[in-house]
Parts: C-alpha cells; structure tokens; sequence
C-alpha cells in the first residue's frame, strides 16, 4: 500500500539512511501512516525511489523507538493504541513537556513569543479550513520552538519519543479537536509566557494536552471498545 509521506527539507548533510529515517519518522510523528498498517522494505523503497539498505535502517531505527513493532521477517507494523498504553503516554507527557517548559521559561524572549503568536494564528486558520495535517505539524512547531529556548533542552529526544508514539493515533481522533478546544490553551500559554508566569505556563501546558489529544483519544478508544464488545 502506498502512503503519502510528507517531504521534509534535505540540506544535503544527511546520509541516505539519515534522510530516510528523519523522513519516515516524520510522517509517523504527524500520522500520515495510520495505525494497524503493515510497511514492507519492498513497498518504502519502490516509494521513495531507494534501495532497501537505508529502508531496513531506518525501521530499525523507528522500532527501537517504539514507533514500528515487528510482524514478521518481513514487515513492520504501526501498533494500535491501548487504554493502558494511552494513559502512559499521556502521563508522560504532561510530566515531559511541563518540564521543558519550565526549563525554557528563563530564555523566552518578546521575540520569540510573538513567532509563537504567529503560528497559534496559522493553527487557528488551518483548524477553521479543517486542514489537520497543518494542524498536527504546527502544533509541533508551536511547542518545539518553546521547549527549545532552553539552549540545553536534553529532554527534547525524549518529548519527540512521545510525540512519536502518540502521532498516528492522534491523526485518527484530531477531527474531533474543535469540541474539545472551547477554549484555547494555547492562547493561555502565550499570555503566561507574556507575563513569566511559572505556574501559569505550567498549568496551561498540561491543561493543553488534557483537553487536546487526551480528552479526544480517550472518547475513541472508550466507543472502539464499546463496539468490539
């Protein structure tokens, strides 16, 4: 099966086997590739025009971090989402990204909050045009570029981790944001940020992440489960 795998910017520093897996990793991370489906060496390098080599690396890459689980010798899978698996995550996250926030809050400049504000403002038109691939990608950004203030931000692989495992389940529920964001948390984070307000940030990152991705998710798996049973 063919999937469409976003293009991601190639300086031409990369290795075969580097871009492969950054790319591949990306379309995960923003759920481009749908959970339950089964990837082939064969099938990603007649994709992507490659020799299986940099294909069988990158999968590699991308199962020790939990994003692919093996099904056989010869494919690899996108896993479904548990309850319990879920709420791991979701936990996880909110103890992550508070955290970095936190760590970033002492480098936040005007500047950078109003890069901030620009794109909370193209999330907005790209929710409004129910474009969520837009939607997924900038809310990394979004958070990406506040977490990475902080010149250290050695926490950074392991919020990407999450982001990586959660990435196709959320595309499957995103649709159902706009019940759940009545009110914008990330209008909140930016006004904590204008006023260096610790707990303010802290709160509103995980009230963002409660009322995103956790509340939606949990409402899915809650009806798949109803339905199986």
């Amino acid at each position: 099966m063919s999937f469409n795998i976003p293009e991601i910017e190639n300086s031409g520093e990369r290795t075969s086997q580097e871009y492969v897996y950054a790319r591949l990793r990306n379309a995960i991370m923003v759920g481009a590739i749908p959970t339950g489906e089964s990837l082939t060496m064969r099938g990603l390098a007649e994709q992507l025009d490659l020799s299986p080599t940099p294909i069988r690396e990158a999968l590699r890459r991308l199962s020790s971090e939990s994003a692919i689980v093996s099904q056989d010798n010869r494919r690899m899978l996108i896993p479904y989402m548990t309850q319990g698996r879920f709420e791991d995550l979701i936990a996880t996250r909110i103890t992550l990204e508070c955290h970095a926030a936190l760590r970033a809050l002492p480098y936040v400049s005007d500047i950078l909050i109003e890069e901030m504000r620009a794109i909370d403002m193209q999330m907005d038109e790209a929710l409004v045009r129910l474009d969520y691939d837009a939607l997924t990608a900038l809310n990394h950004v979004f958070h990406n570029r506040l977490y990475r203030a902080n010149p250290d931000h050695i926490s950074m692989p392991l919020v990407e981790s999450i982001w990586l495992q959660l990435g196709p389940f959320q595309r499957e529920v995103i649709s159902e944001l706009g019940a759940f964001y009545e009110i914008d948390r990330h209008k909140e984070i930016l006004t904590a940020l204008d006023n260096r307000d610790a707990d303010g940030l802290s709160s509103a990152i995980q009230k963002d992440i409660e009322d995103g991705v956790a509340a939606a998710g949990r409402d899915a798996i809650a009806l798949r489960d109803d339905v199986v049973i």
